[in-house]
């Protein structure tokens, strides 16, 4: 790691959505971590944790599309400024619920499904707008690389705070931190000084525009391919982390404080990975990099559901995240820099469908397996699966079947 690690915080505009955002992703964390946790100390089901994920995610696949048209069409900046804000006040409500009502189960998921649709507008407006907040192009695959070391930062102190928070002053103080974590971000997003946004004719309906990302995926099968490596590990391996509750309280035997640690764990992995794609030269094979870093996840994966031992469970907990991260990163990085300007938020928005919209059908998947064979055994046969999709695109990776 080196000065060329940093070289987007040369730009003041990235310092400032990189500091707001830090604060703000910590937040969400600890609000995901405490939603989780007590859906199932209330239901002690591993299909409701499936249900829970599927809540908050299955709407990014419905309307992600829409996303990233509205932010190809619109100035993104206002965009993302507005689903901050909206995230803002689900985040409170989720508090006065908690800390006021009797709540139920099925309030969690309604809140739940509106935070989701939320942020399939939130994503395609968020990362295509690193394009502009960086002085010079080339520093925008270290700008998406400084971003999954921020996310990941986030998910290693936010879990383990959120665990501590639990077990001392409860969910609802979760979800209020939350909640004032969005001053940071949208404080930090009203500070930006972005060129002047210049309106764009549009001459066909959006149907047409998301008709034409489709086409230009189809017809640029070195993106299309990454598109479906995404959908198919989203679907079968990423929802894991569904089961780390039941890992934590049956497995290793914890408490809302281990669970959060796991989640950290990961975080740990997944930070010493953004950082390492950080400091990478812009030669550098990324599609090679990918082939690996889906082995070390599948890898990680498997050892991990293999142990009952705290401390073997933190280390491949962290070696899963960490190529975890990778995989999804390279993906990002490799999208946003080979798609042209004009067709880059309808890109990014399959990439949030294939990230968030595969995770919820998945998890529940994953939730039913689970309860038939359990939370061990089917992480193993997450981790397999991980194995066998690369193995079977590796030749269209590296561009031998393209």
């Amino acid at each position: 790691m080196n000065i060329k690690t940093f070289r987007a915080f040369q730009s003041r505009n990235y310092r400032l959505f990189f500091a707001g955002q830090s604060i703000s992703l910590m937040g969400t964390w600890m609000q995901r971590t405490a939603i989780y946790w007590i859906i199932y100390m209330q239901t002690h089901s591993a299909f409701m944790l499936g249900l829970s994920v599927f809540a908050t995610q299955f709407p990014s696949f419905l309307f992600s599309l829409v996303g990233g048209t509205i932010a190809d069409r619109y100035n993104r900046f206002k965009v993302l400024l507005l689903t901050q804000i909206i995230s803002m006040i689900q985040a409170f409500i989720l508090t006065l619920i908690v800390i006021f009502t009797n709540y139920s189960v099925a309030e969690l998921l309604f809140l739940s499904v509106l935070l989701g649709i939320v942020n399939a507008f939130d994503v395609p407006a968020r990362q295509s707008l690193v394009h502009v907040m960086v002085d010079r192009k080339e520093d925008v695959g270290n700008a998406i690389a400084l971003n999954s070391s921020m996310v990941n930062l986030a998910r290693l102190i936010g879990p383990a705070v959120a665990g501590i928070v639990l077990e001392t002053l409860g969910a609802g103080v979760c979800f209020m931190l939350n909640a004032l974590s969005f001053i940071a971000v949208i404080a930090s997003l009203l500070m930006m000084h972005l060129p002047v946004y210049i309106p764009q004719a549009h001459t066909q309906k959006m149907l047409r525009d998301l008709k034409d990302g489709l086409h230009y995926l189809k017809s640029t099968p070195s993106l299309g391919v990454l598109v479906l490596l995404l959908s198919l590990i989203s679907l079968c391996v990423l929802p894991y982390a569904t089961l780390f509750p039941i890992i934590a309280k049956e497995t290793l035997g914890g408490d809302a404080s281990i669970y959060g640690y796991l989640n950290s764990c990961v975080g740990i992995g997944a930070f010493c990975g953004a950082l390492l794609l950080a400091s990478l030269k812009d030669t550098c094979n990324r599609r090679k990099l990918l082939i690996i870093a889906t082995v070390l996840f599948g890898s990680g994966l498997l050892l991990f559901s293999l142990t009952d031992t705290l401390q073997l469970a933190f280390i491949f907990a962290a070696l899963t995240g960490f190529g975890m991260m990778l995989h999804i990163t390279i993906i990002n990085t490799l999208l946003q820099t080979t798609s042209s300007s004009e067709m880059r938020g309808r890109v990014i928005s399959y990439f949030a469908m294939a990230f968030f919209g595969m995770q919820p059908l998945g998890a529940l998947f994953i939730g039913t397996i689970s309860h038939y064979i359990g939370a061990p055994k089917t992480l193993f046969l997450e981790g397999c699966i991980a194995l066998i999709i690369i193995a079977l695109f590796s030749p269209y990776l590296l561009g031998k079947k393209i």
